[in-house]
Formats: C-alpha cells, sequence, structure tokens
C-alpha cells in the first residue's frame, strides 16, 4: 500500500492515536461532566474543566453523512473512496473512511463497524466497513 500523510498528532490527540495502533477506539470523556468530545481537546466544551479520562468504543455506529472527494487526486486513496461522519453508539461522531461497499449502496442510517487498516510506513488507521450480519 502507498505511503499515506499521516494525520497531526500532538499531546491533545497522542492517546486517541496510541490507542488506534493497538486497535481500541478511545473517546476523550469530561471528568467534571461525562460529555464526550472528538476530536480531542485540552477543555470541555460544556463545563470547561480540563480533566478527563478515555471511554473505549465498541466502534460501531451508523452513518451520518458522507462524500465522495474528487479533485485534487492523491496517489495514497484509490478512487473513489467514501469520506464518512459516523454517529458512534457512545455518543459521538467521527469522521474516517468506509471501505468494503459500492459507492451508490452507501445509505444515510447504514450500520457500520470500525477495522483497522495498517500502512507501509507504520501508520494505523481507524476505518469503517457495513457491520457484519449476525
Amino acid at each position: 500500500m502507498s505511503s499515506r500523510l499521516a494525520p497531526s498528532m500532538n499531546p491533545d490527540t497522542q492517546f486517541f492515536w496510541d490507542g488506534v495502533s493497538e486497535h481500541r477506539l478511545l473517546i476523550q470523556r469530561c471528568t467534571g461532566c461525562a460529555t464526550l468530545r472528538h476530536p480531542p481537546r485540552p477543555m470541555c466544551p460544556r463545563c470547561n474543566s480540563v480533566s478527563w479520562d478515555t471511554l473505549e468504543s465498541s466502534g460501531r455506529g451508523s452513518v451520518f453523512s458522507f462524500v465522495m472527494p474528487q479533485f485534487p487526486q492523491y496517489p495514497w486513496f484509490e478512487y473513489p473512496y467514501i469520506v464518512v461522519l459516523v454517529d458512534l453508539d457512545e455518543g459521538t461522531r467521527l469522521v474516517s473512511n468506509l471501505r468494503d461497499i459500492a459507492p451508490a449502496e452507501v445509505t444515510i442510517g447504514m450500520r457500520v463497524e470500525v477495522f483497522y487498516e495498517h500502512h507501509d510506513d507504520g501508520l494505523v488507521l481507524p476505518q469503517f466497513r457495513p457491520e457484519a450480519q449476525s
């Protein structure tokens, strides 16, 4: 797989990317008011607390919105590709890619689940695919 640009990592987001590298989807949670927040940030937007811990997400949710970027084309993507905004079951949203589905089959509200994609430079990214039927 081609190298891919790594996401921005800093002290506020490091826990998230460390979790992803261990195949764990960690969501920041305010210890003052229990508000979940993603992307991670230093202060709670609801109560202004700077105290937080994490909640491990099940990695399951539903499609809230999606787009299929066309230009500019980057060499690390196979076109068409789907950018999805996922409503996680825990109550927050996450932007990622939706894989293993034809673009014409994507629907708002469809159930999805996370999987972890490894890139040749050691980068691990959370990706989503249609939820397996039980």
